[in-house]
């Protein structure tokens, strides 16, 4: 009897909520349909399909076509539906409510929409840990695909990675096909003998055993090169067709048959992981850049096959310690979970909770929350998605709550940092203090356009900066996989490397030399001199009649000078603007500081003409892309046509202003870029304290949408002396 192997070939298709319409049309027609028209005429071979939510959603409504001839594919047993969490949010971010619900929730649907009940799930991103296994199998899921590597790091041998394992927990018993790091390599980016040849060497050593592929369909024609490659070029109908030449010790199967022909090779226990990459890129900086000189280093060894497997890399929730960001929205996403959990206890509204619930688990699509090979959370448009449907479900909560129209501030650990941060709202803001790191304001939600205006990103270095500096380049071949290539988008990058102190939020109170210029200050050359930036402020909250406020002090120095800083944050029922107050005191008498106090504007792009500067007499000053300074003015304009916003920034007394956009160089899937986050406008004056050593401003920042747009018109926030 010829030896034969079972193949298990899994795709992944995936969009994020928020990304453009015009990607999701794009990866339809370079992957998706384009896939689906060349495996269609290979009827002997079987295929498992997982397609996210939001790209599932998306397809249902744009293209039921293509929903028609998946279901055509699935009656006659060539495509197995797989399931997993519905807007694919990374597991162990979710509280155990949410992580169940998710699975069902998207269960549900594909019975309602494809007429079949997914047994089997993708697990986002393959990051596993043990604990998940008794949600999954409560959601009713029977098995999942994780990667060899985590497999791997419980110290089985790839050898032995020859089928699917048990993993238990609680009692419950989950089946996990380990997916060869070998195949997601050499699939499609190698010839296709280099495939058929392993998986023949695999049959002769271990007759009977099933290997999985399980990786991103978009590496199917969306991935850089691989359309013309794929397709254009014939390397998957290759691929089909040597599958198919082989089918009779090649048996090309879904998972759920796999299962049905072959028993699991044993028990084994899986350590927190995720695949290779994943847990390299979750490393700090200097942590990761290490990991890549030593394996690079080992690898020329001849010791580094027996090595390798224990060379890892970090843990995934360290990304929320790796990115400040990732931690405000997933502080935030839990701030919702948590009150819906409440609302949903005291029974509330069914209808109303269904629509809250999906905003949240929309909130918690994983892609904004960590960075890797792709954009990840340096993209603006991801993360503005997020804050944009948390938002919402915080609005609709307190809608059916009664409280929406009540001015409220609250103290709690809002960020999980072991401090407290205060939240004060109102029907028109949600204003974040963080008095324990500089009384800075970290998140503006404007409820109106469900936006958060502090949505920013700090500027920070990244491993792969290194190959910025280097320059451009390709891995080995014709076409290189996303983790290989080395492109730039835009050229000069390496002169536009530049790194934040400090987070970019508001309210960030600085004092520098009295010579500072907007050019050493957008450089980071001019010199901090003050202590107030994320050091402690002492709070208070005040309450009285529809009013409440947020005290801040803080007895600090700039340049060793004693100085107490007060700023006092104001919200009334009923009112769209926010009032500040800034009082410095024991100044010294008769000698000039340089002070200023820095706000980010996030969500307003720059490169075009319909989004830009403008004074307080209306001239245009450039576009928001453009470095800004301007002397003995009321204020400026931030505007943008196409959103239909203009955020104008006034001050009580004559100010200079300095504005500038913050940009970063990120990677992504089609390389290195450059990424308009945010801007800043940072108002600034040689102070002189008056004859009690005292020296105060009031600013006032309203936001207004255009009248015939579909958000609320006048919404405001403002700075005033109180």
């Amino acid at each position: 009897m010829t030896p034969n192997v079972h193949l298990c070939l899994v795709l992944h298709n995936h969009q994020p909520i928020g990304n453009f319409d015009g990607v999701f049309e794009q990866s339809y027609q370079d992957s998706y349909l384009p896939f689906l028209d060349v495996f269609e005429p290979y009827e002997a071979l079987q295929i498992s399909l997982h397609t996210s939510g939001p790209l599932m959603m998306w397809l249902a409504e744009r293209h039921p076509e293509y929903l028609d001839r998946l279901r055509l594919l699935v009656e006659a047993g060539r495509v197995e539906i797989v399931g997993g969490p519905q807007y694919e949010p990374i597991l162990t971010m979710l509280p155990g409510r949410d992580r169940i619900g998710q699975i069902r929730t998207y269960s549900q649907w594909i019975q309602r929409n494809l007429g079949v009940t997914p047994a089997g799930m993708w697990t986002p991103e393959r990051v596993w840990e043990s604990s998940l296994t008794t949600d999954v199998v409560d959601a009713g899921m029977r098995y999942t695909v994780l990667d060899d590597y985590h497999f791997q790091a419980a110290g089985m041998k790839a050898e032995d990675l020859t089928s699917y394992y048990l993993v238990e927990d609680q009692g419950r018993l989950l089946r996990i096909f380990p997916g060869s790091e070998k195949l997601r390599y050499t699939i499609p980016f190698r010839p296709v003998n280099e495939t058929v040849d392993f998986l023949r060497d695999v049959a002769h050593r271990h007759p009977g055993a099933v290997m999985t592929f399980g990786d991103d369909g978009e590496k199917f024609g969306t991935w850089p090169d691989t359309k013309q490659h794929v397709y254009e070029g014939g390397w998957l109908r290759s691929f089909f067709d040597a599958l198919t030449e082989n089918q009779d010790w090649l048996h090309t199967v879904s998972m759920a048959e796999a299962i049905r022909r072959v028993p699991a090779a044993g028990k084994t226990y899986l350590p927190d992981c995720s695949y290779r990459e994943m847990t390299e890129w979750a490393l700090p900086v200097e942590a990761q850049e290490t990991l890549e000189d030593v394996t690079h280093a080992l690898e020329k060894s001849s010791e580094w096959p027996r090595l390798q497997e224990f060379v890892r890399g970090g843990f995934w929730r360290n990304f929320k310690t790796k990115y400040e960001e990732t931690n405000e929205m997933y502080s935030r996403m839990m701030h919702v979970s948590t009150r819906l959990a409440a609302a949903e206890a005291a029974g509330m509204d069914g209808v109303a909770l269904a629509e809250i619930r999906d905003h949240l688990y929309r909130g918690q699509c994983n892609c904004p929350y960590w960075h890797g090979a792709f954009g990840g959370i340096y993209l603006p448009h991801l993360r503005n998605a997020i804050f944009e449907h948390l938002i919402q479900a915080d609005t609709l909560l307190q809608d059916l709550e009664g409280t929406l129209e009540t001015v409220t501030a609250t103290a709690e650990d809002y960020d999980f940092d072991g401090q407290q941060e205060i939240k004060m709202s109102n029907e028109h803001l949600i204003a974040w203090l963080d008095p324990a790191r500089g009384g800075r304001l970290y998140e503006l939600d404007i409820r109106g356009i469900n936006h958060n205006l502090l949505a920013t990103l700090q500027r920070r270095p990244e491993a792969y900066h290194r190959k910025v500096l280097a320059g451009p380049g390709c891995g080995d071949g014709d076409v290189a996989s996303i983790h290989d290539r080395v492109v730039f988008k835009q050229e000069n990058l390496d002169q536009l490397v530049q790194y934040d102190q400090f987070p970019r939020k508001s309210l960030v109170d600085h004092f520098f030399d009295n010579e500072a210029t907007l050019a050493s200050v957008m450089s980071g050359e001019s010199l901090e001199r003050g202590d107030f930036v994320d050091l402690p402020f002492e709070a208070k909250l005040r309450r009285g009649g529809d009013r409440v406020q947020t005290h801040m002090r803080r007895d600090g120095n700039a340049w060793g000078i004693p100085i107490t800083l007060t700023k006092a944050v104001t919200i009334d029922a009923n009112s769209d603007k926010l009032s500040v107050t800034y009082l410095l005191e024991n100044l010294p008498p008769g000698q000039p500081l340089h002070f200023a106090i820095e706000w980010n504007f996030a969500g307003m792009p720059s490169g075009a003409d319909d989004r830009y500067f403008s004074d307080v007499d209306g001239n245009r000053l450039g576009q928001l892309g453009d470095a800004v300074d301007i002397n003995d003015t009321r204020g400026i304009s931030l505007s943008d046509r196409w959103l239909k916003l203009d955020v104008d920034l006034r001050c009580d007394r004559e100010s200079n202003i300095w504005a500038f956009p913050i940009q970063t160089v990120s990677q992504s899937e089609a390389g290195f870029e450059l990424v308009h986050q945010s801007v800043c406008v940072m108002p600034h004056w040689i102070i002189t304290a008056d004859a009690d050593g005292r020296w105060a401003v009031q600013i006032e920042v309203t936001t207004r949408v255009e009248s015939d747009c579909e958000v609320p018109t006048n919404q405001a926030i403002a700075g005033s002396i109180v």
